[in-house]
């Protein structure tokens, strides 16, 4: 991440109140202040954020699935017989707090604010998705990466954007709708969490309220403030349930029985 320390910043209120904004109004502009001029593949994954700022977007996204989205997604997975795939004896982290963060906003984020790149690169990223951290999904995941940067490069190399400006005015009418499309495949992809049995089809969406949550503020960081960002944030969101549950288990090890 860039140095935070000589960046202009909002409050975590201005950002908040933003966020609110884009989810009634999704829009790809403007990005927050503090921006710094560069590369656009280097600001876009490494943007200028502090690790506090993240973290306290992290504590929103805990408090707010613990006491709402949370309660409600259990209550709905005991009355329709769903129960979670998590193995606490085997917790996932490096899939958890590494592989899923980056593969899953590739798929789902990325192309928010490179849509024409999106459509020619998302079979790279849904191969990795669903292949995991094998040799397969890492070349798929490393070719992806690498084509990231050639919109980047044509654009320094010709001094002009490689999208035309009817296709810019087509994907910012678009916009609210891939937005919020992102949030919904998103959750619905955490439905692969659960062993679902004979799950009414209306349970579903309550099932993944929180990844769903969590998506549109995923989606808010990844617009304003760059794909670095989201990853970091994803990364740190996951990390937080694993090590409730990692704590709980080494010191009350009997409910592993």
């Amino acid at each position: 991440m860039t140095d935070p320390s000589s960046v202009q910043r909002l409050s975590f209120w201005q950002e908040m109140r933003d966020f609110f904004r884009c989810v009634r109004r999704p829009r790809l502009a403007p990005r927050l202040p503090g921006q710094r001029s560069g590369p656009g593949w280097w600001t876009d994954w490494f943007p200028a954020v502090s690790p506090w700022r993240l973290l306290q977007w992290a504590l929103v996204l805990w408090t707010v699935n613990l006491f709402v989205f949370g309660p409600l997604a259990v209550a709905a997975a005991g009355a329709s017989g769903a129960s979670h795939r998590l193995n606490i004896h085997a917790i996932p982290w490096v899939h958890a707090l590494i592989w899923a963060p980056i593969v899953e906003e590739l798929v789902f984020r990325h192309g928010l604010r490179r849509p024409v790149a999106a459509l020619f690169l998302l079979p790279l990223a849904v191969l990795a998705l669903f292949q995991g951290p094998g040799v397969v999904g890492l070349v798929g995941l490393g070719l992806f990466v690498l084509a990231c940067t050639v919109p980047y490069v044509l654009e320094l190399r010709s001094g002009t954007r490689p999208m035309s400006w009817a296709w810019r005015r087509r994907v910012v009418a678009f916009f609210p709708w891939l937005f919020h499309l992102a949030a919904l495949a998103f959750a619905a992809l955490h439905l692969y969490n659960f062993n679902l049995g004979q799950t009414p089809w209306w349970f579903l969406p309550l099932l993944v309220l929180p990844q769903w949550a969590t998506g549109l503020v995923l989606g808010w960081l990844r617009v304003r403030r760059g794909l670095g960002a989201a990853i970091a944030l994803h990364a740190l969101f996951n990390a937080g349930p694993l090590a409730v549950v990692w704590l709980v288990l080494q010191l009350m090890p009997e409910l592993a029985t």
